[in-house]
């Protein structure tokens, strides 16, 4: 299998991360920041367009969570915290 990463944010603030498109599968999704009481959690989009929260995949505090989803697109989404890198690595 070929190693797959993507990077949905660097160095960000609070808001919406960069789009990627996610190949299916198992990943880790990754994030370090300022935290500051905020948070960083993962979306994919439904097949309707609108974004969805991958549940249980959100980080208050630098770390690692795993995930499940199908292919389709991904975006990290922001809330207080600044200094964001987040990633989706697939396993």
């Amino acid at each position: 299998m070929t190693d797959y990463q993507v990077a949905l944010a660097a160095n960000a603030g609070a808001g919406n991360g960069s789009t990627c498109q996610w190949p299916g599968g198992q990943g880790a999704f990754i994030a370090e920041a300022t935290w500051g009481g905020g948070s960083a959690k993962l979306q994919t989009i439904s097949p309707q367009g609108t974004w969805l929260d991958v549940t249980s995949v959100t980080l208050n505090a630098n770390g690692l969570i795993l995930f499940t989803i199908p292919a389709g697109q991904i975006r990290v989404v922001i809330a207080t915290s600044s200094a964001v890198y987040a990633w989706a690595v697939r396993l």
